[in-house]
Parts: structure tokens; sequence; C-alpha cells
């Protein structure tokens, strides 16, 4: 492929750069043990991760989101009125 193209890298160094970071840390995670931690811990790596792509500080950016989603935490419960109504089903007694 890179013999035909010369915008392909030969070799995956970006790609194993980008992971870097990530493999050092899988010894930290000896206590992620189960499908959901292993999903959680995924969940927060992407949010990480983009925000780097995204010339953000992940640290910063983390902080961030823990102070301002708690601001808005009543309005996205389920029983919090001003959920959109396609969130909702259908009353029963309106299905009569």
């Amino acid at each position: 492929m890179f013999l035909d193209d010369g915008e392909v890298p030969m070799d995956n160094n970006a790609a194993e750069q980008s992971i870097r970071g990530f493999c050092i840390g899988k010894k930290n995670w000896v206590m992620i043990d189960t499908i959901a931690g292993a999903k959680s811990s995924a969940i927060i790596y992407s949010i990480a991760e983009t925000a780097k792509v995204n010339n953000l500080k992940p640290y910063d950016y983390f902080e961030f989101l823990l102070t301002e989603i708690p601001k808005h935490l009543d309005d996205l419960l389920p029983w919090s009125p001003s959920l959109p109504e396609n969130c909702r089903k259908p009353d029963k007694n309106e299905m009569k």
C-alpha cells in the first residue's frame, strides 16, 4: 500500500505513540476485573483522548465536566419535567 501512495507511512509509529500512555498505565488497572469496569474505563479513556485531540488539557477538562454536570443533573433525572417529550412513554390512561 505505501509503495503506491507516498502519503501512507511505512510504519505505525504514530498509532503506537498514541496508545503508549494507555499501555504503560495498564498495570495500574488490575482492579478492573469486570466487564462493567472495562466499559467504564474505555469511556473515560475515550473522553481523555478526545480532549487531547481537541487541544484540551484532560485534567482540566475532567475537572470542568465534574463541576458542571452536577449543576444540570436535576434537569437530566428521569422525573424531571424539563426532559423532552420524545423521551417519555405514552401515559397508560391516554392509551385507552
